[in-house]
This record gives C-alpha cells, structure tokens and sequence, in this order.
C-alpha cells in the first residue's frame, strides 16, 4: 500500500535540529540580553550560511525566503531593542509593526508558492524587483500619512473574521491564514522537506510576533528555528539527491556502495534484476515500465532477515544482509523472488489513458482496466568470503547472469551447487 511522504517519518528528520536549537536559545537567552547587538550574530550566521547551501544547490526559492527571514529579524530586533534599551516604544513602532506582519506573511507565500525556473541570476533579479516593488511603495504611502496607513493595517475589522483567537490585527492575521492554507495545500499536494519546513517556518513566525515585546526571547529563537528549518530541508534533499533513487523511494548506488564498505568482515550481497524488463517496458510504455520497478523495489524493501534494498541501476536492485554468509541469506531471497512472481499487476488501458498530466497523476497507483501481468526477477547471491567489495559484486552478478542463463525467475548462489540454490516457482 502507498504510504503518502507526510506519514514518513523520515520526511521529518530536518524538524530535529531546528526544534532543539529553538528551544535551547529560549531557555538559555535572557529576555534582557536580546536586544544586544551579540544576539543577531547567529540569525545572520544561520543566513549566511543557509543562502551559501542554497546558492550550491539552486534553491532560489530558499535563498529569498532566508534573506525574508533574516531581514524580519533584523527590524524587529532593532525595534525590541530599542525598547529595552529605553523602556518606551517609539511613535512608529506600532506602524512598522503592523506593516512587517502583513507584509511578511504575503512575500513568504509568494516566493515559497512562486515556482523555481530558468536561470539563478535572472530568477533572482525578478524575484528582487517583485518584491520590493510592494513594500517600497508602502514605505512612500506612510512617509506621506503614517496615521492613515497604521489605521488601514490595524483598525479595519470583519464580522466574519473571529477576533480573540489570534493576538495579531485582523488584517495580519487573515494573512497568514491564506498563506497557511496556501503553503499546506502545497505540502500536501506536492510533498518534499522544503515545502513542509516552509509551512512550519511560517507558523513559528506567526506565533512568534504578538508575543515579540512580552517574551523577547522568543525573537532569536523562533527566527533561527525558521532559518535552521530552511537550511536543513535543503540539506535533507541534497541528501536524497545524491543517495536515494526518486522513482522507487530506495537508496541509489552510491548509498549502495558506501554501506558496503562499512559492511565489516561478514556480508552478503544478492544482485537482482528484473526478467524480461525490455521488452516489458517496449510492449506496455514507460510508464507502466516505472510501475514495474516500484512494485519490485517495495517488494524488496521488505525483505526480513536485516536486509537492506538499494537501486543499484536500471532494472538491477541489491539486497545487502550484514552478518550473514550466502547460505544463511538464501531462505530470505528465496522468499522475496517468491513474493515478487507471486504478485499481479494489472495495466492501465491505454485507450482510456487522460493526455493531461495532472489527471494521470491522480489517477496512478488506482488500478486499472486492462490485462493482468505477472513480473519475475532472478537472482544472483554472494558473500564477503570471495574477497573485496568489488569482487563480491561481480560474483553476485556472474551469479544472476547463471540464474538468467538457467531460465530466469529463480536463485543462483556463487559457488553453490545447482541442487542448493534452486528456486524456482
């Protein structure tokens, strides 16, 4: 069964430093210290480093979100500083208050929802100039009435609008309510960790402006919990970029061969490949092909016996067992090619098949009304007793190069009598 990326637990991993830093710079920074020119040192540490991260990797999106970030910090900072320093607000603090509410809320959203496209330098240009056309034309309204423009962001009032469950103006609030709901849907829609540490780095804002001037403390804490958020999400998908294969979910080759070599004295590995993949792949489309390979792949992901599933290229997955030989292994791979041949799959008719992309997405993973199939792998194993890494794979794959040669759907053992590792269905 599909298990969406949201119920993942490992989708969540980014969450982890960002909550214990957050929470460590709460309990450890006086409310009185935070005004201090040494307390913005690590927001504009965390940026720094963060829009380098995404500068490397192209996250455009991320890069203007941290600057937003870091920027926000700043004027509120200079603002509660100044009030701890002299024990009185200064006439347009609530202006610039009210004004960074409603406006940070509406240019998070638009560079989180505004799709990543074309090249660095000119996406960043357009970005730049989006942006500041807004608030640059605030900042000329409320020069020439101040009053008029505090009034618009924090007098106008709905009736339809709740007024006691948000400490904010309603104006901000509604805001951030649209940007919320527009950031989740977009979570849910289109799950990756960039998308959720966006939401989340959203809400801890939110919650952390009304109570900005009442717990000061929770400035440098929630806006470098908001930055730590950025910067590991896009150092959780670099990750998944260099060592886990997007079609099937699993572990791509390069984990493959580090965990290999840190596999110790005693491992075996079992080479498996789809039979026939080509001309499965020919005959019903690409397509159906990548359905194939994620019915393989979940298969595999649940071998028992302590194996580990890795995309080890094409057709070709990997079983990895730690502290097993080949002989101790062969039950477990027996079972899983069982399991494989013993599945069903039944295609799509191309007839009814929509032309628009989005439909076929929604409809992918529902079943279909065309003929049934049966998909079958072949399998070569090998253990750490035939010398290197290196030598250890290319036996497994003379081994599954028998097991294709023998008929395909069945298990081959390096070294292993015919009678031993026989398996077939």
């Amino acid at each position: 069964m599909f298990l969406h990326p949201l119920r993942q637990p490992g989708h969540y991993l980014f969450i982890v430093p960002a909550a214990a830093a957050a929470l460590v710079l709460w309990q450890a920074t006086p409310g009185s210290d935070v005004g201090r020119s040494s307390q913005a040192v690590l927001p504009w540490l965390l940026a720094s480093l963060g829009c380098g991260l995404a500068l490397a990797y192209h996250r455009v999106r991320a890069l203007c979100l941290l600057l937003l970030v870091v920027t926000a910090f700043s004027l509120l900072h200079s603002e509660v500083g100044s009030w701890l320093r002299s024990g009185r607000i200064d006439p347009l603090t609530p202006l610039r208050f009210h004004a960074l509410s409603a406006w940070l809320p509406l240019l998070f959203a638009l560079h989180a929802l505004w799709p990543e496209r074309g090249r660095t330098r000119r996406e960043l240009l357009l970005r730049a100039t989006v942006t500041s056309a807004g608030p640059a034309l605030f900042v000329l309204l409320a020069a020439q009435s101040p009053q008029a423009m505090h009034d618009l962001l924090s007098d106008r009032h709905w009736g339809w609008l709740p007024a006691h469950w948000s400490r904010l103006a309603q104006l901000p609030t509604l805001l951030f309510v649209i940007a919320a709901l527009a950031l989740g849907w977009q979570a849910w829609t289109r799950p990756r960790p960039l998308h959720s540490a966006m939401l989340l780095g959203l809400l801890a804002l939110w919650w952390m402006l009304p109570r900005v001037f009442l717990q000061p403390a929770l400035l440098p804490a929630l806006s470098s919990a908001a930055l730590l958020l950025l910067i590991a999400a896009v150092l959780q998908e670099g990750f998944h970029m260099a060592f886990r294969d997007e079609l099937t979910g699993l572990p791509g080759r390069r984990a493959f061969n580090e965990y290999v070599q840190r596999a110790g004295a005693q491992y075996s590995i079992a080479m498996v490949d789809v039979d026939h993949f080509k001309i499965f792949n020919d005959t019903h489309g690409h397509d159906t092909g990548d359905d194939v390979l994620r019915l393989v792949a979940a298969r595999l992901a649940a071998v028992a016996e302590d194996g580990r599933a890795f995309r080890y290229g094409g057709e070709e997955f990997a079983l990895v067992f730690l502290d097993r030989s080949a002989a101790e292994c062969l039950d477990a791979v027996a079972a899983v090619r069982e399991d494989i041949a013993g599945s069903r799959m039944q295609l799509r008719d191309r007839s009814t098949r929509s032309r628009d992309d989005a439909t076929g997405r929604q409809r992918r993973g529902t079943g279909g009304c065309g003929p049934m199939v049966q998909v079958t792998v072949s399998i070569g194993l090998a253990d750490s007793d035939v010398g290197p890494a290196r030598q250890v794979v290319k036996a497994a794959d003379q081994a599954l190069y028998a097991a294709k040669g023998d008929g395909r759907n069945c298990v081959r053992c390096h070294r292993a009598p015919v009678a031993a590792t026989q398996a077939r269905a």
